[in-house]
């Protein structure tokens, strides 16, 4: 089994983040309530309408990319090339996840659907992924 390191655990956070997504587009309605999405976006869920799966599945692609970047920094996935800007990639996916997480008074007026426990969760996951994820990429930086 590979070494767990930081940016692995931030990496496989990302992964499980990325199929909570994937999830809510399976189930539809009642998932996107209980993660706290909001009503609007579940009520237009089940009425099939296409854009909350579309915006669910750009989401989980997101994460899931980040997922390897952070296996690839990791060394815990390795392809045939090297992984394209790899140290351009690792800090801004830091920096996107800590913001986010730090934000959240500021982006929450925009979506007064999402429920404050939505808004709290997701907050402190973001801040623990982008946590790691920077411990990661500044434990690693001279292997990348």
């Amino acid at each position: 089994m590979p070494h767990i390191t930081p940016l692995a655990l931030g990496g496989c956070l990302s992964a499980l983040a990325a199929l909570a997504h994937l999830a809510c587009v399976a189930i539809g309605g009642p998932a996107y309530r209980w993660m706290g999405a909001g009503e609007g976006l579940a009520r237009a869920a089940e009425a099939g309408r296409w854009q909350p799966t579309a915006i669910t599945l750009c989401i989980a692609a997101v994460l899931a990319v980040w997922a390897l970047y952070a296996w690839a920094g990791a060394g815990w996935w390795t392809p045939r090339s090297p992984w394209p800007g790899m140290k351009l990639a690792l800090p801004l996916i830091s920096a996107i996840y800590l913001v986010r997480g730090v934000a959240f008074p500021w982006l929450k007026p925009h979506f007064p659907d999402n429920s404050n426990l939505f808004w709290l969760v997701s907050s402190a996951i973001c801040l623990l992924i982008g946590g790691l994820h920077a411990w990661g990429t500044v434990s690693r930086w001279s292997e990348l």
